[in-house]
């Protein structure tokens, strides 16, 4: 049996579980009350059978975009690529070669330095005449690439701006890491 306080009138019992109702989240951060009730709703099942789900997410739809959608949809598919962010894509790909060019005449070195049978003569001669080039040729590349760095600085955002190859102090170093064989 049930006790019931007839003294108190129907109307303010459902005013006072309101107020507990209330102050459940008093104190807490909203995040944690939406986080509390998404964890709610996926223990119900509610988000099992939701439309694309375990498909990956289309990030394509912009709607930020408003009438150039279309514009940049065709460029995109066409594989258009802006003239800033093709430049940077060429510094990068000719830096990173003009790198694997000094690594493999490092490796050579190396390797003529370290084996048994000294070097002879017209192996030093041919290994110092490559590093030559290769050094003139890397300047050459960095003072390129630097022409290319500042038409890029100069047409693109803040954002994508590069700094400039310092040529003298990486030749220098190549040369360092390179030295001649005698």
């Amino acid at each position: 049996m049930d006790f019931k306080d007839w003294r108190k009138n129907p109307e303010q019992k459902d005013t006072e579980q309101e107020v507990t109702k209330v102050n459940k989240f008093r104190g807490r951060l909203y995040r944690d009350y939406i986080e509390e009730q998404i964890r709610e709703a996926q223990e119900r099942g509610e988000f099992d059978n939701l439309q694309g789900s375990g498909k990956p997410l289309r990030l394509d739809d912009n709607p930020y975009l408003g009438d150039n959608a279309m514009a940049y949809g065709l460029l995109k598919n066409n594989n258009y690529v802006p003239m800033e962010i093709e430049l940077a894509n060429e510094i990068r790909a000719e830096s990173g070669r003009a790198e694997v060019k000094l690594d493999r005449l490092r490796r050579q070195g190396h390797t003529l330095r370290t084996r048994r049978m000294p070097a002879s003569a017209n192996e030093k001669r041919v290994y110092n005449a490559s590093i030559e080039k290769a050094a003139a040729e890397y300047e050459r590349t960095l003072r390129e690439l630097n022409r290319k760095i500042l038409t890029l600085n100069l047409t693109a955002p803040a954002a994508m701006h590069q700094p400039l190859f310092e040529v003298e102090k990486l030749v220098h170093r190549f040369r360092e890491s390179c030295p001649l064989l005698t």
